[in-house]
Parts: C-alpha cells; structure tokens; sequence
C-alpha cells in the first residue's frame, strides 16, 4: 500500500502512482471512505452556516422571485412550440436527430471506423485532453453542445414574442446551459474524477471546507471567492498612491493625490467613479493605476471616494450624490486650487451621474466642468445589454421592496448580477475549481476589487433603475433633477467618450448612440477588450488597441468600419485631447493647497469600509 499523508484539511492522500490507464480506478478504499466521511461532516457544517440565519431571520430567500420569473418566461417560449402539433413535433425530431447522429459517429468512432480528424473544442471548460480521448466523457461534452445548441435555438426561432421576453429567455437559457455542464460535475468532469481518486477525495473535504467558510462569510449566502483576498490589503498593497483627504460629508470623501511633475495643468482633473463599485479600479497597483499615470503626465487629480452606506443614506437619491458628491466635489477643487475650471471623467454609472450633472448645469449656468471624459458611460439605455433583463415593473418592485428594510440593496446582489453577465467565466469556474477541485483562487487584483462589493442606497438605486433602465429618461429629455426637466442637447461641454468594444455592461453600441445626445463636440472612442480592461490599460502594457476617427455623424456599425485602429492604449491620444482643450501650466499644487487641512492619507477610510 502507497505511503500516506495528510491534506491541509485533514483528508488522507496517497502518492499518485496511477498510470492514464487505471487512473479512474480508486486505489485505497479506506483512505477515501475516511475522506467522504469527512466531507459530508464538512458538508453538514455549511448547511448550518446556510440554515442558521434562516431560521433566526436574519435571512430571508428571494431565489423563488427569479425562479419564477425564469418559468415564466419559458412558458411562453414553449406555449410557442406547443401550440402547433408540427412545430411541436418538428422541434423534438431536430433533437433527436442531433442524439442519433452523434450516437451513430460515437459507436464508428470507437469500432474505429471512423478516424477522420475531429474539430479543436477552443472551449477552456473543455480543455483535460480525456473530453477527446475517453469515449464516454467525449459522449458526454458532445452531448452537451447538441442539447445547449437545441435549447438555444428554440428561443432565437420562437415568434410572437416581445423585445423584453425574448431578452431574458436568451438569458435565461445561457444561464441554465452553462449551469447545466458536465464540466461543473464530479462525475462528468474527467479532471474533477481522476483528482478525486489520486487524492482519495482529500480535494472534496477541502472544497466542502471551503464552502462553509464562504457561505458563513456571507452570513448564510454564498459568498463566492474569485481571488485570494489574504494577498491584498487596500492602502498597503492595492490603492496606494500618495494622496491626502482633504474633504468629506455623508456621501462622499475628496481625495487629492501628490503631484508628480514641478508644473501642472491649471485646470484640475477631477474623477467621479461608480459608486456600485469602490474607486480604486483606477488605483489597483503602481503599474495599472490611471490616476498615478495621471498625475505623472501632469494632472492635479482629485477623486470622490463614495460612502458605502448603510441606514442612514436610505434617502440620499441622485440629486443628492449630484449636490453632495460632484458639486461638493468642484467646491472643494476650488478651495485647494482657487481654479473655476476643471476636467471631469466619469466612470460607468459615474458617468451617467455627470451627464445628468452637466445637463443640470447648463440650465443653471454653471460652467465649471469645461470638459467632460465618459469612461464606458450610458446615457441612452435602448441598447443596454443584458443587464435590461433584471429590469421590468415587478422586478424593480421587488427590489424596492426589499431595501425597504434596510433601506440599501445589499452589495452581493449586484455583484450576482454582474457576475451572471458572464457566468461560464465568472462563476463556474470558481465553483469547479473552489468546492470540487477544493483549491484555493489565486491572487488577482481585479477580482479581488471585484468582490468588495458596496450598498446601494434605496433612494439612489430605485431612481436609477427607474430613470435608466426602465423608462429611459434621460435620453428622452424626461428626467426630472433638482426641480428641473435634463435636456442631454443643452450640454455644449467638450466631450471624450470612450467605450469598449466588448462591454457586456454599458455597450459600445450603447455608449455611441448615447454620445450622440449632447450638443457640443463629442469624440468617440473605442478601446479594445471589456468594462474593465478596455479602461484599465496602461500605455507601458502593450495590450490591445482603440479606434478613433470614424466618420462624423454615422451609424455606429458605419462608424466602426471606418475608424482609425491605433494598436497600444488609449491614454496618451486622451491626454492630448485634454492639452488640446486648454494647455496652460501652474506650478504643482500640494493637497489641500495650503488652505484645506487634510483629514487622513489616501485612499481614505470610506473606502476600506466592507461588506
């Protein structure tokens, strides 16, 4: 008998001694009904860790709400099939079809008959060379893509649905296939099975540990871990470029970071991020962060740092984080700076705060914003992706009353949302590799950011699904702030806007047509990859691309086949649209400018608040 030895979690383990051939075939019996013993102890001890807040009501479900949504909605993708007897028929012919072929070519296959070569899965689920080279797992995955195809289809070829419903059946239907993977089973996942049996399922107890510490971190919910969090410690390791608070109120604190050159512009930089998420995306570390790469290209930068609220913030709307947080903001640059002038970006939702924010403006003659930078920003949701799937009468009225109680949307739930935009990358592979293989995330600074979720305050959230979302106010000239009726065409401000070509949350398309509204100069970028990267992109990373100079006035798709592709970052050809705006210099300023007495270094404590 092999040598044993014992994982970190107190499963046995043998040396894998196993050739490709027998590598299926359990090798100490013992050692492993020791081990399932121990993973059904550990798997009791997250059931209590799931049931406990339940029964003490400190949580209550809300799965049945989508649940019966999703039923909902493929009734009525079914009623289609099923309301005609030859659609009906037509439909279940094509799947078995499907199962017959396969199950023909399977059995040629293996009686070697067959050996003409079989197309490369680019799949990354896929990727243990036994989903090609074991009959019965390659059976299995083929299976799969006929069925998940078939489902697909019956969606995209229903008729006499609306826009809304067949939206989220195609969602839905995403879900359920990628949910449904034999790559997310132990016993389907040739992997998962031969790393259960060369450690005599030591990898499960450990994942079954693990799915305890996470569903008691999330106080009875499943807090699925995408990194490594002990690695990262915000204002040590991540976040931390120089920088003083010099200012704060209830929603917000202004941070102005050390300047980095002996001359600066004179009008100052100042960013307004999403509060959905926390700012330092743009300060991850010294070789990702914009705002350092910012101030070394001689920008004066400051930064809001939103509260992450509880309770007390369950009235502060939009005209608040417009008043308390950007206005406060420019109050604030001017009394560091004495400039009347800045430079704005907004990021994402941040972005759709400032649209609304200088369209508020225009109508009150305020002018300090000369010039506005929209990073993946939506000021018309039409084409807003998949995020419009949560968005309909019920499901807002559901939200809204569940914030009713703690007056916030709890951090998980959108973090859910946004992970669900991209489930086979963002979820199960995480639960494979967390619960089943039983190993750690590794350390990755964007997921980790990713997982520090924020509250959304009743008040503020409801206002933006409704105004946004639903009823698309803004683009529409209806949104209502302060008491006045926003006009996007009022805005004569400069404007940058850049989106990214393969945003699953604020659209290229979405963002363009967006641009479009306003009724000064507007110019239109597109970076190459997603939401995040396609912003996060140091110059001295030599990733991706951008288009710029597409054709003035086009159709988007128009505009993206003539545009210029510049291959590297974005950074430099905004910071010479910036120079290009206004050039002129002062000497650096130091934060608070000798007349505001600085509260705490950065990144501050507002953002160091969890949930």
């Amino acid at each position: 008998m092999p040598d044993k030895g014992k994982s970190t979690t107190g499963g046995d383990q043998v040396e894998d001694k196993t050739s490709p051939a027998d590598a299926y075939v359990v090798k100490d019996p013992e050692a492993f009904a020791r081990n399932v013993a121990r993973m059904l102890e550990e798997l009791g001890k997250a059931a209590s860790a799931w049931v406990e807040p339940r029964e003490k009501g400190e949580v209550s479900d809300t799965i049945s709400e989508p649940v019966t949504d999703m039923v909902k909605t493929f009734s009525k993708v079914g009623e289609y099939w099923l309301s005609d007897p030859k659609r009906a028929i037509a439909a279940q012919t094509s799947l078995l079809t499907g199962y017959f072929t396969l199950w023909s070519d399977s059995l040629r296959r293996m009686s070697g008959e067959q050996d003409t070569p079989r197309p490369k899965i680019s799949d990354k689920r896929f990727s243990d060379p036994d989903w090609e080279n074991n009959p019965f797992f390659e059976f299995l995955k083929n299976a799969y893509f006929v069925t998940s195809d078939w489902a697909n289809r019956l969606v995209a070829d229903s008729e006499g649905l609306d826009e809304h419903t067949r939206h989220k059946a195609e969602f839905y239907m995403r879900q359920v296939t990628s949910a449904l993977s034999p790559a997310n089973f132990l016993a389907t996942n040739p992997e998962l099975y031969k790393e259960t049996v060369a450690s005599n399922g030591a990898n499960l107890v450990r994942g079954m540990h693990m799915l305890a510490e996470d569903i008691a971190a999330g106080k009875g919910e499943l807090k699925l871990r995408q990194s490594d969090a002990s690695n990262f410690k915000v204002g040590e390791n991540i976040a931390v470029s120089p920088g003083k608070v010099i200012a704060q109120n209830e929603i917000c604190q202004i941070i102005q970071y050390e300047p980095k050159t002996e001359t600066v512009l004179k009008r100052p930089l100042l960013i307004v991020p999403p509060w959905i998420n926390k700012f330092y995306i743009l300060d991850l570390n010294p070789k990702k962060s914009f705002i350092k790469w910012a101030t070394e290209q001689g920008h004066s930068v400051f930064v809001i740092s939103w509260v992450n609220p509880d309770q007390r913030h369950a009235k502060k709307d939009w005209e608040a984080y417009s008043r308390e947080g950007i206005s406060f903001a420019l109050d604030t640059i001017e009394q560091s700076t004495g400039e009347l002038e800045v430079n704005a970006i907004g990021y994402c939702v941040g972005g759709t705060l400032l649209a609304a924010t200088l369209a508020l403006h225009a109508q009150e003659k305020d002018t300090r914003i000369a010039t506005a930078t929209f990073f993946t920003t939506q000021t018309d949701f039409t084409h807003a992706g998949d995020l419009k799937v949560f968005v309909d009468e019920a499901q807002i009225a559901s939200i809204e009353n569940a914030m009713v109680k703690n007056g916030y949307l709890d951090g998980s739930k959108m973090a859910t949302a946004f992970n669900m935009l991209r489930a086979s990358d963002l979820i199960w592979p995480y639960v494979v590799n967390n619960y089943l293989k039983g190993k750690d995330p590794m350390p990755f600074d964007l997921l980790y950011w990713n997982s520090d979720a924020t509250r959304m305050p009743a008040a503020n959230h409801s206002f933006y699904l409704r105004n946004c979302y639903l009823e698309n106010n803004l683009s529409q000239g209806r949104m209502k702030l302060a008491g006045k009726t926003l006009k996007l065409g009022k805005v004569k401000t400069p404007i940058y806007n850049l989106a990214a070509k393969e945003d699953h949350i604020a659209p290229a398309r979405s963002a363009y047509v967006g641009g479009q509204l306003f009724g000064g100069e507007v110019t239109y970028v597109m970076a190459g990859s997603g939401h995040i990267a396609g912003v996060i992109n140091p110059p001295d990373a030599g990733k991706y691309q951008f288009w710029s100079e597409g054709p003035e006035g086009a159709a988007f798709d128009d505009w993206v086949k003539g545009a210029k592709e510049t291959p590297g970052s974005w950074w430099p050809h905004w910071h010479a649209w910036i120079r290009s705006q206004s050039d002129a210099q002062v000497p650096a300023r130091e934060p608070g400018g000798g007349k505001l007495t600085a509260i705490e270094d950065a990144p501050g404590s507002y953002v160091r608040t969890r949930v």
